[in-house]
């Protein structure tokens, strides 16, 4: 599962570019090997519109990810946890 302990949920939304993006921090522990990453981040970008914005890999093994998609006047599914 993408949302282990330490998961950050707030959500902001910002400018690029001209476009309206809603971002989504996640943070990942050590423990979450990167397929398992990959597979859980795929499934929330085919049902809920997320792509990858930035990824950072520290040297505890954790990874802090940041999702975006564009923002929407209708309503679309959220992170599910």
């Amino acid at each position: 599962m993408v949302t282990p302990e330490g998961v950050a949920n707030a959500r902001w939304a910002g400018q690029h570019g001209g476009m309206d993006y809603e971002y989504a921090p996640l943070r990942l522990p050590p423990n979450v090997d990167r397929l398992t990453a990959a597979a859980q981040l795929a499934i929330q970008a085919e049902f809920s519109g997320w792509e990858l914005a930035r990824v950072r890999l520290y040297r505890d093994g954790t990874r802090q990810v940041v999702l975006r998609r564009r923002r929407v006047n209708q309503p679309q599914p959220g992170l599910s946890y």
